[in-house]
């Protein structure tokens, strides 16, 4: 039944993209290397509910960023996402527990000194592998955030995998 409200999540925020296909493809490729990576770690089934839940709207902010400041950095990202996130979420029944969680990643997901939970290092990995691709990041930065964010095994192993470290 959770999964029900990831895939009903997955629809609406294609919807609320309208069409932006850069940004649907990146919200996608973070959240099936966030699943794998969840699946890697062994997070028990509401930690992977939760970090799913997140890899979806994490960028949700991007939209509403760019309207008001003709912007989307990471910061105004971090300031508009949250209550977009939270008034979809509701809107499909989400727990106000999962609420709570998905809004704080959200708000912080390009803060890494702040990273206070195995979804959010999860969260945070897998959106770095996606904007390196995305960006065509150079090996060296890719190195130092590799030793300098990455923790997980499995977001480890993809790293140096994908990018050939």
């Amino acid at each position: 039944m959770k999964y029900k409200k990831t895939d009903d999540l997955f629809i609406e925020t294609i919807k609320y993209f309208d069409g932006d296909i850069k940004r649907i493809q990146h919200f996608t490729k973070v959240h099936s290397y966030a699943a794998l990576i969840g699946r890697l770690e062994g997070l028990n089934e509401t930690e992977q509910f939760t970090l799913e839940t997140a890899a979806i709207v994490h960028d949700i902010g991007i939209k509403n960023a760019e309207k008001k400041y003709g912007a989307c950095n990471g910061k105004l990202q971090e300031k508009e996402g949250p209550p977009v996130a939270e008034k979809m979420l509701k809107s499909l029944g989400f727990d106000e527990e999962i609420i709570s969680r998905v809004c704080f990643l959200v708000g912080n997901h390009h803060t890494y000194k702040n990273i206070d939970g195995i979804d959010f290092q999860i969260l945070a990995e897998a959106d770095l592998i996606v904007n390196f691709c995305e960006e065509n990041t150079d090996k060296s930065s890719i190195k130092n955030a590799l030793e300098s964010v990455f923790k997980t095994p499995g977001g480890i192993f993809l790293c140096k995998a994908i990018f050939k470290l």
